[in-house]
């Protein structure tokens, strides 16, 4: 068993951790806020742009008069051979089962769908690093200058490899930096080297209602109608020891509302959408609309990261706390077993001295 000053240096030290675990939870605190605050203020944004698209959607000739076919390849819908799969996760760690959620729900869907050809674009390097671990770069051609020139053949190594990744683009979520990301898939789809196009993030509510899911975003099937493939929610516990750790942060539990005016602007998006009204548009629609439509899925990738950054702060804040109890618990239970060696010494003393006078 540990002496009296063994025991002494493990509590100060468990003492330390506590203190920056206590620190680290109150960080990811104040940094949920403002990551909330973000997500909330960007759905009245993708609102209008959905509310618009269907506006002008009901307005132009969707399909050629003549072939059928659709005049925008982002509608096309094309049997499933070749697919992109986008990962959202985090960048560092501690924050629970938040980066291994999104791992498992992503290996899931690459199991499911094995005999297809997959792409990987990690947004995260937790996520990147697991994923270089199991499957390899692909090896992208180079495009010559020639705007016109077909790209040549790619050489795949494996059915599933790892096309891209965009490490650090959490720490300050820019919409540029999302808008290149999506001009990029865009593009892709646009020349049928992909057939579909999910996303696998942390969809953020609260704290306590939050879940994984894996959403498709192209081709597009109905605007401001999501499509999610699959979903894992919080486990019961999880969604308790977020509670405790909000209520001892002072964050609110409750889904985030946003504010009147916002709500406001929701409501007039989706009246916009389905009006009747002839509206007089400065370029033709058709140009409007082929303009407008790419914006709308980066506008799904930038609000799936905000939401996705919420909720990594929410679980790194939910860890941190129980981080913080179990030190706490520790240094209890150090502290008891330490009162407890203490006091058997002390009595071995006065049983030696008792002893020594007997003999005397």
């Amino acid at each position: 068993m540990a002496n009296v000053l063994d025991l002494r240096r493990r509590i100060r030290s468990v003492k330390n951790t506590r203190q920056i675990t206590k620190a680290m939870k109150m960080v990811a605190a104040a940094k949920l806020r403002r990551a909330q605050e973000r997500a909330l203020a960007s759905r009245p944004y993708s609102a209008m742009l959905a509310g618009v698209l269907e506006s002008l959607k009901r307005r132009i000739e969707i399909h050629d008069p003549f072939t059928g076919d659709l005049r925008h390849p982002l509608l096309e819908t094309r049997e499933e051979k070749r697919i992109l799969v986008v990962v959202v996760s985090g960048d560092k760690g501690f924050a629970g089962g938040f980066n291994a959620n999104i791992v498992k729900a992503t290996t899931q869907f690459l199991n499911k769908n094995g005999k297809k050809e997959i792409d990987i674009e990690a947004i995260g390097r937790k996520a990147r690093d697991q994923f270089r671990r199991m499957y390899r770069d692909a090896e992208i051609p180079q495009a010559s200058g020639d705007e016109h020139a077909e790209l040549p053949q790619r050489h795949r190594s494996g059915p599933i490899e790892n096309y891209g990744d965009h490490t650090g683009i959490l720490n300050k979520i820019e919409f540029e930096q999302v808008r290149e990301l999506g001009e990029d898939i865009v593009a892709r789809y646009s020349r049928a080297e992909i057939d579909a196009v999910y996303i696998v993030y942390n969809e953020f509510k609260s704290v306590i209602l939050q879940r994984v899911v894996v959403e498709k975003v192209l081709p597009i099937i109905e605007f401001g109608q999501r499509q999610v493939a699959d979903s894992q929610e919080l486990s019961a516990q999880d969604r308790t020891d977020a509670a405790k750790a909000a209520a001892t942060s002072g964050v609110s539990v409750r889904e985030g509302e946003p504010e009147a005016n916002a709500k406001e602007f929701e409501e007039e998006a989706k009246k916009f959408g389905t009006a009747e009204t002839d509206y007089i548009y400065e370029q033709s629609p058709e140009d409007i609309f082929n303009a407008i439509l790419p914006r709308y899925i980066t506008s799904q990738l930038y609000h799936a990261m905000l939401e996705s950054v919420a909720a990594e702060q929410a679980a790194r804040m939910t860890a941190m706390d129980s981080a913080t109890n179990n030190a706490s618990e520790m240094i209890d239970s150090l502290t008891l077993t330490m009162n407890r060696v203490r006091q058997a010494a002390i009595t071995k003393e006065i049983i030696e001295i008792v002893s020594g006078a007997s003999a005397i």
